[in-house]
């Protein structure tokens, strides 16, 4: 029979065969606090002790049942939260998101809700992954490994774009072997039903109206205050796909380098993965729609991570200030848009009187934050286009080459120093209609772009893992100055007579 791992009311399901009370597999994995940790501890099974409560800490899905609150969250226990991530040097690694846009090969239509599911129950029983539910439905699935990190994920994301969350991995090596395995799987599956998987940035011909909805509770209460967020909310949830890497830190102050590196060097980024210059079948007079979608709707964290004061106690501040979307009770998504978890500490939560959040709470709330680099227990660059594979290789190339290589980030350092608010701010607004052609300073932003690209590739060069070759794609832009979407943009005035349909073919995965 299958086996059954209960996670509140979201549960992996085993597709082997093994009886139940043969084995004692629990889908938890959670890397232990730091020994020098006072107020919290970590037992061999992934579980946190906090002054007398026990907490399963577990983002999505959430688990809010296993845990019981019996103090108040301090703003101390949430600044340990973030410092908990730091490890020495040998204990980094390499995590890859991406999503990519599913469709009807016949009709270039969106996969609908059962036509992913019947893809995520083929993957499941044909290649041993673990089936993750909310309810009668399929959301996800998940590659359990005990007690350790090393696991994948696939989920959904509101329009039913596909993604993969990568396991942590040691090298660019293994994580485009991931990539490639991934790719091989939902193929072997896809093809069959007749789906294939489009890599860009951007839905470029369907509009939001004819974007399915996933059956996700949260999906529900976010599609709702989306609008509120900014003009291009909703494409936000329905009509994007990105790339981002996730790569860790040894200290506060290896932390606060690698985000003022980050959010300076986001632009760049963002313009050599440009790859969504259309929308509803035309061109949309943008290079990137994810840098457009981030000007109107991201929240710009990048003020105060510059100011000297800058570390994990002032992300916890913004953090604290920044509007909820839920918290989960009760097997129910209760809606908190616009509240403060500032506020849900001190047991003033409106929908929830005198109830105070957990740690679990603290975990779910750092997930609905979007600025452009993201802090949880590691640093998420989040500012590029999704693309074809060997750009999904690319990206993490381009940031481990100059955050994990201590030659490189110096020099990065050196090169923003000067860099004032205004001219950070003019590139992340100028970005996503010129990319490299954004003039900056006495030059363009191609030529700092070709000194970073140089960077990386020096990083990687030290590195000793012979990994320079995963920067190719970016190389190549960077020589010729022309992004990705330009030529898109070349082939639909030429070769693709106006035509938008080509590109399901030209970046089919």
């Amino acid at each position: 029979m299958a086996l059954l791992f209960q996670v509140g009311p979201s549960h992996c399901i085993r597709s082997d065969k093994m009886e139940a009370s043969k084995t004692k597999d629990k889908c938890i994995s959670f890397p232990s606090l730091p020994s020098n940790s006072t107020k919290t501890r970590s037992d061999s099974a992934g579980v946190w002790y906090k002054r007398g409560h026990r907490s399963v800490i577990h983002a999505s899905p959430p688990t809010e049942d296993a845990v019981i609150a019996t103090e108040p969250l301090t703003k101390e226990d949430l600044v340990g939260y973030l410092a908990s991530g730091c490890k020495p040097k040998e204990k980094w690694r390499i995590g890859t998101e991406h999503e990519k846009f599913g469709f009807e090969i016949k009709t270039l239509w969106p996969m609908k809700y059962e036509q992913i599911a019947e893809l995520l129950n083929g993957i499941a029983e044909r290649f041993d992954w673990d089936k993750i539910m909310e309810g009668d439905n399929i959301i996800g699935l998940k590659q359990c490994i005990i007690f350790e990190q090393g696991k994948q994920s696939i989920s959904l994301e509101p329009g039913g774009q596909f993604e993969l969350s990568g396991a942590p991995l040691e090298t660019l090596h293994q994580t485009c072997a991931e990539v490639n395995s991934h790719l091989y799987q939902v193929k072997a599956v896809a093809e069959e039903m007749g789906i294939g998987f489009l890599g860009m940035g951007f839905q470029p011909k369907w509009a939001g109206k004819d974007i399915p909805i996933m059956p996700k509770g949260r999906y529900e209460i976010m599609r709702n205050y989306m609008p509120k967020v900014g003009s291009l909310g909703l494409d936000t949830m329905f009509r994007t796909c990105t790339v981002q890497v996730n790569l860790d830190f040894s200290s506060e102050a290896d932390m606060i380098r690698k985000f003022r590196a980050g959010l300076a060097l986001q632009p760049i980024a963002t313009a050599l993965f440009a790859n969504s210059p259309f929308t509803e079948g035309k061109p949309n007079g943008y290079l990137t729609m994810i840098g457009l979608i981030r000007i109107t709707t991201v929240l710009a964290c990048s003020p105060f991570v510059f100011d000297d004061s800058f570390g994990f106690e002032q992300y916890v501040d913004y953090a604290l200030d920044v509007p909820m979307y839920f918290v989960y009770r009760a097997k129910k998504y209760i809606d908190c848009t616009g509240m403060s978890f500032r506020d849900f500490m001190s047991g003033k939560l409106p929908p929830l009187p005198g109830e105070l959040p957990t740690l679990n709470d603290w975990e779910n709330h750092l997930t609905t934050i979007f600025p452009e680099v993201r802090l949880k227990r590691y640093l998420e660059m989040r500012g590029a286009d999704g693309g074809p594979w060997r750009r999904l290789c690319a990206l993490p190339a381009f940031w481990v080459g100059i955050l994990y290589d201590e030659v490189s980030l110096r020099n990065v350092i050196d090169l923003i120093a000067d860099w004032t608010p205004e001219e950070r701010q003019m590139l992340r607004n100028k970005v996503p209609k010129s990319g490299l052609k954004t003039p900056f300073r006495d030059g363009l932003l191609r030529h700092v772009a070709e000194d970073v690209v140089k960077l990386a590739k020096d990083g990687l060069e030290r590195r000793g893992f012979k990994e320079t070759g995963f920067l190719n794609e970016v190389t190549e832009v960077v020589r010729t100055g022309i992004t990705p979407a330009e030529k898109l943009l070349d082939m639909y005035h030429e070769k693709w007579g106006q035509s938008v349909d080509p590109v399901f073919e030209e970046l089919l995965y």
